[in-house]
């Protein structure tokens, strides 16, 4: 069990060394650039999708309350609400349609 802590250490710091090792001439290319700008908004989006849609047991998708939640937050951010509005927001109106 312990080798594998330690592999995934050692994995990690590897790849943090391999992104400090890449030449500067690289990462100021303009396509570069906004892939790695954008990388982050994807992986996040993924993880949200992930959580949204994952049926508690393992199953089939889940239709539920946290997806229409997410359709309140996504037109909270369309009208420019402040984020703390949104993320507020769309909790009460999870936990309203869970109560009902």
């Amino acid at each position: 069990m312990w080798w594998a802590v330690l592999a995934a250490g050692l994995g990690c710091y590897l790849l943090k060394l391999a992104g400090l090792s890449v030449p500067a001439r690289v990462l100021a290319h303009p396509v570069v650039a906004r892939v790695a700008d954008l990388i982050p908004v994807a992986l996040l989006a993924a993880l949200v999708a992930v959580q949204v849609l994952a049926a508690p047991d393992g199953g089939a998708l889940a239709l539920d309350a946290r997806l229409a939640a997410l359709a309140l937050a996504a037109l909270l951010l369309l009208l420019r609400a402040p984020f703390l509005v949104v993320v507020f927001g769309s909790a009460a109106f999870a936990a309203l349609l869970r109560l009902l």
